[in-house]
């Protein structure tokens, strides 16, 4: 089953400093690509760190009048973007999944995640606007790449489950042989490109499960 991967939503050409560009160069690059942060590479385009808006307004006290200024009255010069990005940075390989990326964002609060290959390269970045992208496609297709698991990963007979996809919440009704084949046959539709959320209301016509007894082999349980 092919899910989307970060490489196909990613934007391949990529602003990017060293880590001896200047504080002022990096905030016009910002400025003039209209981007919240840049990766930083080093001489064989690695990705060392990152610099973000908020990495530069932690160093822009150095330009501010203060204690801090110099002896003759100019004010002390911020690090470069080595001084000042954030390391190690967070990276997404360019194999993984859109859904596994749109994770580690949300778990790490950032808004992009510089994209490398195997030997940490740059290749790409991808954001969480890219991301979203996953959920413009058509309930149709989700309801069609469903029938698939449902045939295939899942062995549910055709017919005993019934499919309704609405703006991407898939809604499952019907029923399955075991209460194991049940548990995979949910996890596999809510890794599917584009679904929202899945409603399920399925039974399982007997529980395999680990503890289940022999009494209970033939109960139909809701999941």
């Amino acid at each position: 089953m092919k899910h989307t991967k970060a490489a196909d939503l990613m934007t391949g050409e990529v602003v990017s400093v060293t880590p001896d560009t200047p504080f002022k160069d990096i905030v016009k690059l910002l400025a003039q690509h209209d981007v919240s942060g840049v990766p930083v590479l080093d001489a064989e385009d690695r990705v060392v760190g990152v610099v973000s808006q908020t990495d530069l307004l932690a160093g822009a006290p150095a330009l501010l009048p203060g204690p801090q200024d110099a002896p003759d009255g100019r004010s002390a010069e911020p690090p470069a973007a080595g001084g000042l990005m954030s390391a190690p940075a967070v990276t997404v390989r360019a194999g993984d999944s859109a859904a596994d990326a749109a994770r580690l964002m949300t778990r790490r609060g950032i808004e992009r995640l510089p994209v490398v290959d195997v030997e940490g390269r740059l290749v790409g970045i991808v954001t969480r606007r890219d991301l979203l992208r996953v959920f413009l496609r058509p309930d149709a297709e989700i309801r069609r790449r469903v029938g698939e698991v449902l045939a295939d990963a899942a062995e549910v007979p055709d017919g005993d489950v019934e499919v309704h996809v609405v703006d991407g919440v898939v809604t499952l009704d019907g029923t399955v042989a075991r209460r194991s084949r049940l548990r995979l046959l949910l996890d596999l539709v809510e890794r599917l490109d584009g679904v929202v959320a899945v409603a399920p209301r399925v039974t399982a016509l007997s529980d395999d499960t680990a503890g289940a007894t022999a009494g209970r082999a033939r109960q139909a349980m809701p999941w």
